[in-house]
């Protein structure tokens, strides 16, 4: 069975340390812990470093059971200075993560490309990979440009980070995936969404942010998505649903259920 974690966009409105043991009660074996806020109205929590809370969460792992897959979420920007990051990989590496998650948001693609391949090299002796996400809203838009990226940067722990939603909205099929190595398709993320697409970057930005849908209760290629990636690829689900009354524990619960549902179906 592939290993399926709670991503953090879905349980936002919790701490990290309320994440894993949301995790645990809704039964995933693996959680994503965003250690770095992706936008300026999120809470940021103090788990970088030796903190009174890192240690919390180590404990809440230990007490659980739940292991770490990604970390999130790195930004590089035009005036990044990879150096800075080793402080939230190490962290990373300590929680027994296995992915980080990166964002690029410099238009510069050479200068992205080299601090990508830099920040690759900071993580490998760690036993990170670094996989880089494409949204239409960053600078790594697509998964054509994201995929021209990691493999100029010729990292062995570089990957590209499929999150259905945005490969889509972006435009791809799931017959370019076969242009990248298996081996750096190692994770994606994985959710559903209305077939129809917005017609504006702020209905692509909510939809994304807070209101996509199970898997199976969407119009997304998730099968042709699955298709082309390793077998046992980990998924992470991220599945944002703002307007739900649910509690998070209960959403966590759905999306594990509809996503076992769907690759029973799929299988």
């Amino acid at each position: 069975m592939r290993t399926v974690s709670l991503a953090a966009l879905t349980v936002l409105e919790l701490s990290p340390v309320e994440m894993v043991r949301c995790a645990a009660d809704a039964g995933f074996s693996h959680v994503g812990l965003r250690l770095l806020p992706a936008t300026p109205d999120e809470p940021v929590w103090d788990v970088v470093g030796d903190t009174p809370m890192l240690r919390e969460l180590l404990a809440a792992l230990a007490d659980t059971g739940v292991q770490t897959l990604d970390i999130e979420i790195l930004r590089l920007r035009p005036d990044t200075v990879v150096a800075d990051c080793q402080r939230v990989l190490e962290t990373g590496a300590r929680l027994g993560a296995r992915y980080v998650l990166v964002a690029g948001n410099d238009p510069d693609e050479a200068r992205l490309t080299e601090r990508f391949a830099q920040l690759c090299e900071r993580a490998a002796p760690l036993r990170l990979s670094a996989y880089l996400e494409p949204m239409p809203w960053t600078d790594a838009r697509d998964f054509t440009q994201a995929a021209r990226i990691v493999h100029r940067c010729a990292q062995p722990n570089a990957g590209v980070l499929i999150d259905p939603i945005h490969f889509d909205r972006a435009g791809n099929v799931a017959s370019q995936i076969g242009s990248v190595a298996l081996a750096q398709l190692a994770y994606l993320q994985f959710c559903d969404a209305p077939a129809a697409r917005p017609a504006d970057l702020e209905g692509l930005l909510h939809q994304a942010r807070a209101e996509r849908l199970l898997p199976g209760q969407g119009g997304l290629d998730l099968r042709g998505i699955l298709r082309a990636v390793p077998p046992d690829a980990p998924l992470s689900l991220e599945i944002p649903m703002r307007a739900s009354p649910l509690p998070a524990v209960e959403r966590a619960r759905a999306a594990l259920a509809a996503t076992r549902s769907f690759l029973a179906g799929a299988a």
